[in-house]
């Protein structure tokens, strides 16, 4: 039996989406005291290295309380609290990011040499963002935020840098 080798060469090539398979790479979490699970934000870059014009975010839990497993947004989730809307932005060749639960504080993502980063103002200081965390009690009507901690990296020491952020 003769092997036709071109067949699998093909069928491979047709299984990759047009301009390579995307990649996923983290920008962000927001971890939240009410229990372990976390909402990741991914960036979705195409195998070229370019930002995926359909999708360029990616926000999923990781169940840490749980299985470990990982699950998509709910719908309710993504219109109250953890989506959010992105505009092009060529200037940082990213796009800017407004959280739906913060629309007063927009993220820049960029694409750099070093890959992708979010950087926004964090203690009137530009930097990158690695991670939010909630702090919220459970009342009758839902949960009611107390704060806001924004976690990052000054962009241009590198140290750390925190800021605590109350809803009015």
């Amino acid at each position: 039996m003769k092997r036709h080798w071109w067949r699998w060469a093909a069928l491979a090539l047709w299984a990759v989406p047009w301009g390579g398979r995307a990649t996923d790479q983290p920008l962000f979490i927001i971890e939240r005291s009410k229990n372990a699970n976390v909402v990741h934000y991914d960036a979705r870059l195409t195998a070229n290295g370019q930002w995926d014009a359909k999708a360029p975010v990616n926000a999923y839990w990781r169940l840490l309380a749980g299985d470990q497993s990982r699950q998509d947004l709910t719908w309710l989730e993504k219109k109250m609290a953890y989506g959010y809307e992105l505009k092009p932005n060529p200037a940082a060749n990213g796009y800017t990011m407004n959280m739906v639960a913060a629309p007063d504080r927009p993220i820049t993502l960029r694409l750099a040499a070093a890959g992708v980063r979010a950087e926004l103002l964090i203690g009137g200081r530009a930097a990158v963002l690695e991670k939010m965390y909630i702090h919220s009690t459970e009342k009758l009507t839902g949960p009611k935020v107390n704060y806001i901690e924004l976690h990052g990296r000054d962009l241009v020491t590198n140290a750390p840098c925190v800021e605590k952020v109350v809803p009015k």
